[in-house]
């Protein structure tokens, strides 16, 4: 018998997962090039799902359903929450685009969206390897549809290809590396593997063995070399508006699959697992700061530092634990959601302006694409510098708190090796400064190719205006956000 705690904890999924197949059928009957009315049901089913985790998150309480498959906890509900709102604002970003190009015959770009959404969501609340892995299955078999959906264009094909085959072969290594650890404990249930590591018991061999594989896995879905192979092909190739739909939302449930697997299940073998995500982040810094100065193309520029961002989170989830203790780990895993949470904010906005000033049979994704935008439209080159600042970690932007904190993290383990890796960050944020301020200054100093306003429907307005400022805002008054991050992380180690 399902207790009636198991159905609350997951109520935003069935409401998704119902609107979702409802939108589906509704759209068949929806004329209108541009879906409006599957767009606004749509929105409207988010803005819900949003709500409700919002609200659940701010209930604070841990409520474990269907025999500990699911969890439901605040710092889950706040990565639902973020996710949702990041998928709200990538739709309302990419739909121009989408009808100037033939994406909307069919409502599928919305109920894919959604699909991968609730894929999002079971990665999150799944307390189990097998839930685990059936929300990321559910998320990259949408974003593999979603990469093809330009029937008609070679390079989105080419791209969903490499996704496809790259992204399989990660799945094979994530699932064999849990089902070396369920040999090992016995067990799928998160927990259950937690205490049979932690007793003892285990042969430690086993656990590494399956713990390489897991992290392997975890990695691809995070982009970090050597595991980077696909996101500057998969950015670059496929329509702007996935690009977002693949480079937003889905970092936050990287991220919640990352704490689920290795903090909440394998945190004892944490002097394990911290080592490799040291090498990933050491190596995600260096190579994807100096492949992006090389890049003319502005997404391929930005795939490349996506690797060196996610590179930063991997440095704040090392340092969590430090000679077997964990009185920094709070202060660490909150460093790191912070610093993912504002990472998809900046990357919403940068990505919205580059899908703004995209036109029918013009993508506008060469960084010389941008020449001159201060003259032709000064508040849409103010949200891009605005990004771009935030990027390159620089104050007043949120940038340049998320880069701080996840610093502060490896000092305040008082270890000399963490300390110098804080270092190597921070030179590797130099390099970084170079190919963002680039793009600022062919904005600002260049003279633009066109002279022609740029136009955008008033709800991508509205939308970028507020992305752009929030970027801004967020970096005057950090500390609400970051008490958020650090209150729901409290509340999940103390579970």
């Amino acid at each position: 018998m399902i207790d009636k705690l198991s159905w609350i904890s997951v109520y935003p999924e069935i409401i998704l997962l119902t609107m979702a197949c409802v939108i589906a059928l509704v759209d068949l009957g929806v004329h209108s090039p541009r879906r409006t009315v599957t767009y606004l049901l749509t929105l409207l089913t988010l803005a819900v799902v949003a709500a409700l985790q919002a609200s659940y998150a701010s209930g604070g309480a841990t409520v474990y359903g269907f025999g500990n498959m699911v969890v439901s906890d605040q710092m889950g509900n706040w990565l639902k929450c973020f996710a949702t709102v990041a998928v709200m604002v990538t739709l309302v970003y990419g739909r121009p685009y989408a009808a100037d190009r033939g994406m909307l015959r069919g409502g599928e770009l919305f109920s894919l969206s959604m699909f991968a959404l609730l894929g999002m969501f079971v990665m999150i609340a799944g307390n189990n390897f097998l839930v685990i892995y059936l929300g990321l299955e559910l998320l990259t078999l949408a974003s593999y549809a979603l990469v093809a959906l330009r029937r008609d264009n070679a390079t989105a094909t080419e791209a969903a290809m490499k996704y496809f085959v790259l992204g399989a072969l990660a799945s094979g290594f994530l699932l064999y590396g849990l089902s070396m650890m369920y040999g090992a404990t016995g067990s799928l249930d998160v927990n259950t593997v937690f205490k049979a590591i932690n007793s003892g018991q285990v042969k430690h061999q086993v656990l590494v063995f399956g713990l390489v594989f897991v992290v392997a896995g975890l990695a691809f879905k995070l982009g970090v070399v050597p595991f980077h192979m696909w996101i500057p092909d998969v950015y670059q190739g496929a329509p702007t508006a996935i690009t977002l739909m693949i480079g937003g939302a889905p970092k936050l449930a990287a991220f919640g699959i990352v704490i689920r697997l290795l903090v909440e299940g394998m945190l004892p073998l944490a002097i394990d697992w911290q080592q490799m995500l040291m090498l990933l982040s050491v190596a995600s810094l260096l190579i994807g700061n100096l492949a992006a100065i090389a890049q003319t193309n502005l997404k391929r520029m930005l795939a490349f530092s996506t690797i060196s961002h996610m590179g930063f989170v991997l440095l704040g989830l090392m340092s969590g634990v430090v000679n077997g203790n964990i009185n920094s780990a709070a202060n660490a895993y909150s460093s790191s959601m912070f610093y993912v949470v504002t990472y998809v904010l900046t990357t919403l906005a940068s990505f919205g302006v580059i899908l703004l000033l995209a036109r029918e049979g013009f993508e506008s994704e060469e960084i010389a694409d941008f020449a001159g935008l201060n003259q032709r439209s000064p508040l849409y080159a103010a949200v891009m510098a605005t990004c771009l600042f935030s990027l390159a970690g620089i104050p007043p932007m949120v940038g340049f708190y998320a880069k701080l904190s996840v610093l502060q993290a490896l000092v305040a383990s008082g270890q000399v090796f963490h300390i110098g890796l804080a270092v190597f960050a921070v030179m590797m944020s130099l390099i970084g400064a170079f190919y963002y301020l680039r793009v600022v200054k062919v904005m600002y100093f260049d003279q633009p190719i066109t002279a022609s306003a740029v136009s955008a429907p008033l709800d991508v307005r509205a939308v970028l205006s507020i992305n752009g400022a929030l970027v801004l805002f967020i970096g005057l008054v950090p500390g609400s956000l970051m008490t958020l991050c650090a209150n729901a992380v409290v509340q999940m180690l103390g579970t």
